[in-house]
């Protein structure tokens, strides 16, 4: 099933991208488990081949940083030669614990094989714009609400149908209405054909900004049933245990900031292989998942999995934080995120549930996290823009030198936490202060807030 089709920017194994560290070559997932032994090779191969980092998206994709122009080949070899599956094509991106969670409303993973062999065979497919993906929601406890894609579907009425919608994440995207699963391929074909046909740069959401939900209704009227839209679930959390069917469980656990050691990953599979785990998935948010253990297992292996580094608590600091790679990681980065996150996690400067969230942009392309966050600290030459309910591309309330971010943001979380009403957002209560008060609160001078 591995098709390698040209992806412009997109740093497939086909095409790995330059950046400041070497090259980066990304393997989106495909919803397939990776036997324990494969998933040490690959870590192995990304230490050898490369600089050892490997990263995982907010989106599940695996990142191997630090190839060089020979190696990249060489790794895109050994990984073609070990039983991994992978897809340098459009991404499909479905549930994490997909044909394993008992409570997912339908299996989509043999919808995704179908979509991914049609989009490799069809003739548009080297006209679908680098960024342009597809999410399949079988449901389930880690459903796909929080990512967002070009083409949505999601499974209802026990997946005897699924749900369409356009540009964006469960919350923001326009709804189509419903397709019976069988229709399911054919319907999402003729969505990205109608992309493809925009143009290279074309994404679903301008599209449907400028009136053109309709026209997409109508590439798939002869199977659209209309139906109101689905409602929405409470946040999927991939850190922690989660049942499987009969004795078995997986163990999520984050990346603190998005990305481990090679050798810590290879410990974390071998340590998995002898708890009896069948293997490894990637998850959206950072996280990988230990599938198919035993469940008296799954407490020892916790425990090694936090000896490594991961993070193995919703609750930990480190999860309230999203950074990405940053200077002199990536050339375009104006500061070092990867060593200014740890310094707001390590000092609690971000933690407890009602502290806001924080996205560190090394520069105004905000590639980690592009949607509005509470706060988003964004490079500006050296300096640290802060951001308030918006995005790295948003105009800064301050801008500031690193070593004073820590003080900064710490009067915020007092603030909010002190603010903060019952069942209130951060988000929500920084949107209620203006503008100018937050920034004074900020710089430390005196405020009524």
């Amino acid at each position: 099933m591995n098709a390698h089709l040209r992806r412009g920017v997109c740093p497939g194994l086909s095409q790995p991208m330059a950046t400041g560290d070497g090259l980066l070559a990304r393997i989106g997932p495909t919803g397939v488990t990776i036997s324990c032994a494969p998933f040490a090779a690959l870590c192995a191969a990304a230490r050898s081949c490369g600089n050892g980092v490997i990263e995982i998206t907010s989106r599940g994709s695996l990142q191997i940083r630090g190839l060089t122009e020979s190696s990249a080949q060489r790794f895109a070899t050994t990984v073609g030669r070990i039983d991994i599956a992978f897809c340098d094509g459009p991404p499909v991106l479905t549930n994490s614990l997909a044909g394993l969670d008992p409570d997912e409303a339908l299996d989509v993973s043999t919808i995704a094989g179908e979509l991914r062999r049609a989009l490799a065979a069809t003739a548009f497919s080297p006209d679908i714009g680098p960024k342009v993906s597809i999410a399949l929601d079988g449901g389930g406890v880690l459903h796909l609400d929080a990512v967002a894609a070009d083409v949505r579907m999601r499974a209802e009425d026990g997946g005897i149908r699924l749900h369409v919608a356009v540009g964006g994440d469960g919350a923001s995207a326009t709804h189509l209405g419903a397709v019976a699963a069988e229709h399911a391929v054919e319907a999402a074909m003729n969505i990205m054909r109608m992309i493809a046909a925009a143009g290279p740069t074309a994404r679903a959401r301008d599209i449907a900004a400028a009136g053109g939900a309709a026209a997409f209704r109508q590439a798939i009227a002869d199977i659209l049933i209309d139906v109101p839209p689905v409602p929405r679930r409470s946040p999927a959390e991939p850190v922690g245990t989660h049942v499987l069917d009969g004795e078995s469980c997986a163990v999520g656990l984050g990346l603190a900031f998005g990305h481990a050691d090679s050798t810590a990953l290879e410990k974390l599979a071998h340590a998995a292989s002898l708890a009896g785990a069948t293997g490894l998935r990637t998850a959206p948010g950072h996280a990988i998942l230990v599938v198919g253990l035993p469940r008296d297992t799954a407490a020892r292996l916790t425990d090694i999995a936090q000896q490594l580094g991961f993070i193995v608590s919703a609750q930990d600091s480190r999860r309230q934080i999203i950074a990405c790679a940053g200077a002199p990681i990536c050339a375009a980065a104006k500061i070092a995120t990867r060593a200014v996150a740890p310094i707001l996690a390590s000092d609690a400067v971000i933690s407890g549930h009602a502290a806001p969230m924080v996205h560190v942009s090394g520069c105004a392309k905000g590639c980690a996290c592009p949607r509005s966050m509470p706060l988003t600290v964004v490079g500006i030459g050296g300096r640290c823009g802060v951001v308030v309910n918006g995005s790295a591309q948003d105009q800064p309330l301050v801008t500031l030198l690193p070593e004073a971010l820590p003080a900064v943001l710490s009067r915020v979380t007092t603030m909010v936490q002190r603010m903060r009403a019952a069942d209130e957002s951060a988000a929500e209560v920084l949107s209620r202060l203006d503008r100018e008060q937050i920034a004074r609160m900020m710089l430390g001078e005196a405020t009524d807030a």
